[in-house]
């Protein structure tokens, strides 16, 4: 019992795993999570955050968390464009490739670590990023602490993801049990350590939903892309980011853009109904958890101080697009004639560049259920919720 012995071995469905020491109930991490975490839901489902078994071809996975669903790494898209030139979108492109054997889950065969970092592909599961003893804690004045021999820090009493406040005897949890400063994934056995605490952030208890008719709004606080750094450094401007800025107050123009634009062509918005969760941005740095849980109701767009983030333009776990992306950034309209491009679309909607492979489902997926008519006729790029370069 907890590697009191040494390197054990088990035999699992006829195979010998040696050095297994971890008393899981799955063969590996990600496997003993997704137990739980992974089901065959006709609609999305609480905590589930894995379709499985993976929906055949032309069906889109089914969980729709902000995190995003991890079925799509199993989708893998070819096909020709309108030119007579192919182009594809293999499955492993769309999210955090975690290694969970039991569920036919494999490393990333291009990128061996992390992009922009130095975390190693063929460690990566889902208690690399989630600490599945939930250590860290948020204390009364807001400051997350982990216990330390010869300290004493208050317990854990309720959950960190839904707003619930610290007293002064008792701490909340972190948002999603994610790991903090000095967190080291057993599966790399000390030799990698986290420099940045999670994030401030606030869900909605009805976090995994179809939003074709309202929003699920989570409120991002302090420390979100930082958090991401622990892994991919070179992103963030702190260490010479070379991607796009993030963690930085959005410029005057830039708030403007967001609060005012509603679609292609449409710049007539206001900014108390201007958010939408395809494109989040944090709330300034802020660690009060009462504000960001007032906030989970509203429509409401930036202000100048709010900040863009890593998961304003990614997801965290995984999506229907390359690169994790909330839409399609590989064509030029991501809808055509007023409805979702798709293999089985009419016109123009079924040419490859436009439909990447997809089906107007899995298309429609990607969007959470939106309808087409949300967007213009021939809606460009989600960029310019921002940019406005349409």
């Amino acid at each position: 019992m907890h590697n009191s012995i040494g390197n054990a071995s088990v035999i699992k469905n006829g195979t010998q795993f040696v050095g297994v020491t971890f008393l899981l109930k799955g063969t590996d991490q990600s496997s003993t999570c997704l137990n739980c975490h992974a089901a065959a839901d006709a609609v999305p489902t609480s905590y589930h955050v894995m379709t499985y078994p993976a929906p055949s071809a032309g069906l889109p996975p089914v969980q729709m968390t902000a995190g995003g669903d991890f079925a799509w790494l199993s989708k893998s898209y070819t096909w020709t464009n309108s030119d007579g030139t192919s182009d594809n979108s293999p499955g492993e492109r769309h999210g955090h490739n975690i290694i969970a054997s039991n569920f036919d889950y494999v490393a990333d065969t291009t990128l061996t670590y992390a992009p922009g970092g130095s975390y190693p592909g063929n460690k990566l599961t889902c208690i690399s990023c989630h600490d599945p003893h939930g250590r860290y804690r948020i204390v009364s004045g807001g400051l997350i602490k982990v216990p330390v021999t010869g300290t004493t820090v208050p317990p854990i009493a309720r959950s960190g993801s839904y707003g619930d406040l610290p007293t002064a005897t008792e701490a909340v949890g972190v948002f999603r049990l994610l790991g903090g400063k000095n967190y080291q994934p057993k599966s790399l056995s000390g030799s990698y350590s986290f420099t940045y605490d999670p994030p401030f952030a606030v869900s909605p208890t009805d976090y995994n939903r179809s939003e074709s008719s309202s929003d699920v709004r989570v409120s991002y606080g302090k420390g979100v892309s930082l958090w991401c750094a622990n892994c991919h450094e070179l992103a963030h401007p702190t260490f010479g980011g070379y991607e796009h800025p993030v963690d930085q107050a959005l410029a005057s123009t830039v708030q403007a853009t967001y609060n005012t634009y509603v679609k292609s062509g449409d710049l007539t918005g206001n900014i108390a109904t201007a958010y939408t969760s395809l494109v989040p941005f944090q709330i300034d740095n802020s660690t009060d958890l009462t504000q960001l849980k007032n906030l989970l109701t509203s429509k409401a767009g930036p202000q100048t101080s709010d900040r863009v983030m890593c998961l304003s333009c990614h997801r965290a776990h995984a999506s229907g697009w390359d690169s994790i992306s909330r839409w399609n950034n590989r064509s030029t309209f991501l809808t055509i004639a007023g409805d979702y491009p798709g293999i089985d679309a009419a016109g123009n909607g079924a040419y490859g560049e436009y439909a990447n492979g997809r089906t107007k489902a899995e298309t429609q997926a990607t969007f959470y259920g939106r309808p087409a008519s949300r967007y213009a006729t021939y809606q460009r790029s989600l960029c310019n919720k921002c940019h406005a370069k349409d």
